[in-house]
């Protein structure tokens, strides 16, 4: 399923299905392999966790240790779950791919697919 994906790490996305749809953030971190992106402060789960000790501690006092309780943190949802915000019409659009010419070389660049937008979403 290793499919390559329109979607990058920075982008601003907009949440289509499941309990924060609707919602807008930027993608933390994208997994192409897996088909799935993070995406700031939405699809937040609960983690229970024990404190440990941290591994890299230092050998001076005595060990440091992670906090445990209840930790919040982001799960990553289904690339198919998410689309991408144009930045020139702020609005969720599919992306297209367009040759362009810069320099003597031909370089890909992603394009909005919106009616009367067209602009080029990579800066």
């Amino acid at each position: 399923m290793a499919t390559k994906m329109k979607i990058k790490q920075g982008d601003l996305v907009q949440i289509l299905a499941g309990k924060d749809r609707g919602k807008q953030g930027r993608i933390i971190e994208a997994r192409p392999r897996n088909g799935r992106v993070l995406v700031e402060n939405l699809n937040v789960v609960t983690r229970h966790t024990r404190p440990r000790p941290m591994r890299d501690s230092n050998r001076m006092g005595g060990t440091q240790m992670t906090p445990g309780g209840r930790i919040e943190k982001a799960a990553p949802v289904d690339v198919s779950n998410v689309m991408l915000v144009c930045p020139v019409c702020n609005r969720p659009t599919r992306v297209g791919m367009k040759e362009k010419e810069v320099k003597g070389e031909t370089v890909r660049v992603r394009v909005c697919k919106r009616d009367g937008c067209g602009q080029e979403v990579d800066k």
